[in-house]
């Protein structure tokens, strides 16, 4: 008798599997920008297949709401700061590299022509994983460390409002920008001709209302959120996965700069940025700051229903 809703059981978990699965490889190989608010809704499903639904709400919507927010007032700082900064971060690269910029050292090296080449793609790839793989990582932490999710959302909501107040205080241009005030020698910019040549799907979403911040390089997200992720998988999971995180952590170092969306001191900034909100985030842990937040949360979750006579027992969430 036992063996009938066992086999039943492992069909449906084969099930929620395969589906976990198709997501998955949809969300890595469509091309498409993943915006948080998308991606909120995609892994929604993906925890409602498993019975994690309301868990799922309570705990991702306020770190989503925030990232959104966040995206939404970057727009304005080129409304409020109208000094742009060229200079700096030309000046250090190439006092770092002997008088050469790496973007066009990288470009003239794999991009002497217009033909694209398969690592354009690859980098261009990783790029759009820029709000992926904090969702992948999040889960995982949810997953297996739940009870430090919150310091995850909460190092990933500082690093990015520290970017933020850094785009107020010191708007920076990008290589690609410079190039064409002709600061620098001519770049390509890579991204452009990859979103063309790829017919990579833009898919309605809230971030087309926003106003783009072209001045927004300096710190670079893109080398800071992998620097936050590395550093966490690092501590949760031991370094042999951090290790092979790191690969493509790395690629994304250096691609930002070949594809002339970042100076090698935006991504050096970037990691130092991540760095510090992931110790940042440790510090609150271990000196015990988070602990008031934390019940302040628990008191504002709906209360279980009590049972009275006469009821059936009350289903657990």
């Amino acid at each position: 008798r036992l063996k009938r809703p066992i086999h039943h059981v492992l069909r449906i978990l084969r099930y929620k599997h395969l589906y976990t699965a198709v997501v998955i490889f949809f969300l890595l190989f469509f091309k498409a920008f993943w915006s948080p608010d998308i991606l909120f809704l995609v892994f929604l499903t993906i925890f409602a297949v498993y019975g994690h639904a309301k868990e799922y709400i309570r705990k991702f919507t306020p770190v989503v709401a925030l990232l959104i927010s966040y995206d939404a007032l970057r727009g304005i700082v080129p409304l409020i700061s109208h000094r742009v900064h060229y200079w700096p971060m030309i000046n250090f690269d190439r006092w770092l590299f002997g008088g050469q910029l790496p973007t066009n050292m990288l470009q003239n090296l794999w991009h002497p022509g217009s033909a694209l080449h398969w690592y354009d793609f690859y980098f261009y790839a990783l790029y759009m994983l820029h709000f992926l793989i904090p969702f992948g990582v999040a889960a995982l932490i949810w997953k297996y460390r739940p009870n430090r999710f919150w310091q995850f959302g909460g190092a990933l909501l500082l690093l990015s409002y520290a970017g933020f107040i850094t785009y107020i205080i010191f708007p920076a241009a990008p290589p690609w920008m410079a190039s064409d005030m002709h600061l620098i020698p001519h770049l390509t910019k890579i991204s452009t001709d990859v979103w063309w040549s790829w017919s990579v799907h833009s898919l309605p979403n809230i971030y087309e209302t926003f106003n783009p911040n072209p001045v927004a390089a300096v710190p670079s997200l893109h080398a800071a959120y992998p620097t936050l992720e590395f550093w966490f998988i690092r501590r949760f999971f031991g370094w042999k996965p951090a290790a092979l995180f790191l690969v493509y952590a790395a690629s994304l170092w250096i691609g930002v700069v070949y594809l002339g969306e970042h100076y090698v001191f935006d991504v050096l900034l970037g990691m130092i940025y991540g760095t510090s909100a992931f110790w940042i985030s440790e510090l609150v842990i271990i000196k015990g700051w988070h602990r008031p937040v934390i019940a302040r949360v628990k008191r504002i979750r709906p209360r279980r229903r009590t049972n009275v006579p006469g009821d059936a027992p009350a289903s657990r969430v």
